[in-house]
């Protein structure tokens, strides 16, 4: 495989390669490129003998040598080819040209473009052009109307991945403005905002008949996020059909697919618009509609194809961050591993994916749940009257040892999704109670 105009090669990572130059000139590149450190200019490949090494000093010297800002822009992840370690730069292309080597400025020394296999200087009309042109409505230039934001949520989701969030956290995540004020991004990513996600469950084909309207949201976006994929987790019911041979289990949406659509509609969602995604499930298909269309200059052939182009750079960062996304530009192709290119349609003003239901959905709105819990965490989920302390809890359930309630009981039901704190920034508190979700209320309906 050669260089193409989205691919670039480089022998191996020293102070003579200029890796900024060429990260730069895919940023500054509508579609964007990869990088691959460990193959040779005729595609043959090398191998990278200290690949963790190499990739910290890769992330290091994008973080600190480019401006604007290019986290959220770009992965670094290990591959093997032809059993070769190598790494694997993807860089997305930005929506605030020119992108710049900190050190030389908006100037032809320090902007640069990709043009057929090479990475060439900018002309200085093209920087002041792109320059005057540049996205000024984008999340993080918007100033949050709330000042007094606070981020408790959004610190514990990051415990929870060993992630420790500094004094400067804000800054490092690009909560501020340019004027150190809080931005968009930091209210939507805030512990409380007027932001709410919809999702509505209708008896037939139509929005006639409502019979669920729920909302997500008022709290952290990662918070309203992983409350929204509980909830269409549990519509996504298993369905099972007996054959003379052998029992076949089919969800009722390809669940991978069902994931990576979701977290798509809400990252890439047009907050400016201040429209947050919604998702309603009909009797025969589920709809995820997200606000604002393609990108300018983006074709639908380059977003099948996986083009990364992120609309809110600062949200793919923190999702990427806490596990939630994996590398720039697959969620698109996953989706398409179990559904046609049919099922996006495109608008000027929105984006809208339907998933076809393998069989038409209950028209009841508590439905039967297959879910797969242990016998220790029903137990638990059964005794919830409302809200309980833990010695409550282990007390209705006649338990002596403390530590085999806390790791196989209650622990178990934390990480299903099954509980949560009420008092959710202070885990050690004693005033500390537990109580059941949306989620386990109603698997808890469905086992009466």
């Amino acid at each position: 495989m050669s260089e193409t105009n989205r691919i670039e090669y480089k022998r191996e990572l020293n102070t003579d390669i200029d890796l900024e130059k060429e990260v730069i000139a895919f940023l500054n590149y509508h579609e964007g490129g990869l990088i691959y450190i460990g193959i040779d200019k005729q595609g043959t490949s090398l191998g990278v003998s200290d690949i963790d090494g190499d990739m910290l000093k890769i992330k290091d010297r994008i973080k600190n040598n480019i401006s604007p800002s290019a986290m959220g822009l770009f992965d670094v992840v290990a591959e093997t080819l032809e059993g070769k370690g190598l790494i694997k730069i993807i860089v997305a292309g930005g929506t605030e040209k020119p992108y710049f080597k900190k050190k030389f400025g908006m100037t032809e020394k320090g902007c640069f473009i990709r043009i057929g296999t090479a990475a060439e200087p900018m002309p200085q009309a093209m920087i002041d052009k792109l320059f005057a042109s540049r996205t000024r409505n984008s999340l993080g230039k918007i100033r949050s109307h709330r000042q007094d934001l606070t981020f408790e949520q959004l610190k514990i989701y990051y415990e929870e991945k060993g992630l420790t969030l500094t004094k400067r956290f804000k800054q490092n995540l690009e909560l501020l403005t340019e004027d150190e004020k809080l931005n968009y991004v930091a209210y939507l990513l805030g512990d409380e905002n007027g932001t709410s996600i919809k999702v509505a469950k209708y008896s037939g084909t139509d929005r006639v008949d409502l019979i669920e309207n729920n909302e997500y949201g008022y709290c952290s976006l990662i918070k309203a996020t992983k409350r929204v994929i509980d909830k269409l987790e549990l519509e996504n019911k298993t369905i099972s059909k007996i054959t003379s041979k052998e029992r076949i289990d089919t969800r009722l949406w390809n669940a991978v697919a069902l994931r990576e659509a979701i977290i798509n509609a809400i990252i890439h969602n047009d907050y400016t618009r201040e429209v947050p995604p919604k998702f309603e499930i009909f009797s025969d298909r589920l709809e995820i509609t997200s606000y604002g269309g393609l990108f300018d200059g983006m074709t639908q052939e380059d977003f099948f194809d996986g083009l990364s182009l992120p609309r809110n750079k600062e949200l793919m960062r923190v999702y990427k961050d806490l596990g939630m996304v994996e590398q720039l530009g697959s969620g698109v192709p996953r989706i398409l591993q179990a559904y046609s290119k049919d099922c996006f349609k495109f608008s000027e003003n929105y984006l809208r994916m339907t998933f076809l239901a393998s069989e038409k959905l209950s028209t009841q709105v508590t439905t039967h749940v297959t879910t797969q819990v242990t016998t220790q965490v029903e137990e638990l989920i059964k005794i919830f009257t409302g809200e309980h302390t833990r010695q409550d809890l282990q007390a209705k359930l006649n338990l002596a040892n403390r530590e085999n309630f806390r790791k196989n009981y209650l622990q178990s039901a934390l990480d299903e999704g099954l509980i949560e704190l009420t008092i959710p920034d202070k885990p050690k508190s004693s005033k500390q109670k537990y109580r059941l979700t949306e989620k386990a209320i109603l698997m808890k309906n469905s086992m009466t």
